[in-house]
């Protein structure tokens, strides 16, 4: 329904071209690389492969694909990550109405959008440290390497290891040895315990 609607107002614009839409984060990164648009709007939480790590893969190989985040999300955490992500656009779906179409021109001319409560989040962080640099946030989505966020993601969207396997395309045995590199790295004891790490860090949805 998102998507829908995202698609009725940016095609009722002069101008504008929907050239394509998908429903996975992995999908994202395939018909982007095949359809090359200029900008692309992406939500932060879909299955199979994230928003924020979709984002990460498609700046590796087509940084001139601009890349608008829309989240029901506002937390300075959030948006740092969105911003390490590559994006160069972070909204809120309750803005969306408004500034949706502000935002992909921006975008369009390789100019950098944040709605105005996502703006105050980052400004507030901005003030409390002094600098960006000097910023403290959460380093628990760093810990893990991007083959390890994608596995964490769908074995917490209920996928086995036989089918996380087949999906990376990847063998059984090199989904175990993440899974346990990962149990290990995050002090986790259970597929329970993941699946809340999971959703507690944005990776996967409930």
């Amino acid at each position: 329904m998102v998507r829908k609607g995202v698609v009725h107002i940016l095609a009722a614009q002069a101008g504008f071209e929907v050239i394509g839409e998908v429903q996975t984060g992995r999908m994202a990164v395939v018909e982007t690389a095949r359809l090359k648009p200029d900008v692309l709007v992406m939500d932060i939480m879909m299955p199979e492969l994230n928003g924020l790590e979709a984002a990460r893969q498609i700046a590796k190989v087509q940084p001139e694909v601009q890349v608008l985040i829309l989240s029901m999300h506002e937390s300075e955490e959030l948006v740092r990550e969105v911003l390490a992500s590559g994006a160069r656009g972070y909204m809120l779906k309750s803005d969306a109405g408004r500034d949706l179409v502000t935002a992909v021109n921006m975008l369009s001319q390789k100019k950098p959008f944040f709605t105005s409560s996502v703006s105050e989040i980052v400004l507030d962080g901005f003030l409390r440290t002094g600098t960006n640099g000097g910023a403290v946030m959460s380093d628990e989505p760093s810990r893990l390497s991007a083959r390890e966020r994608e596995i964490v993601q769908l074995l917490a969207e209920g996928m086995t290891n036989k089918e996380v396997a087949g999906h990376l395309n990847i063998s059984v045995k090199t989904v175990e040895t993440h899974r346990s590199h990962i149990m290990q790295k995050l002090s986790l004891n259970s597929l329970s315990d993941l699946v809340r790490y999971a959703i507690r860090n944005k990776i996967a949805s409930m």
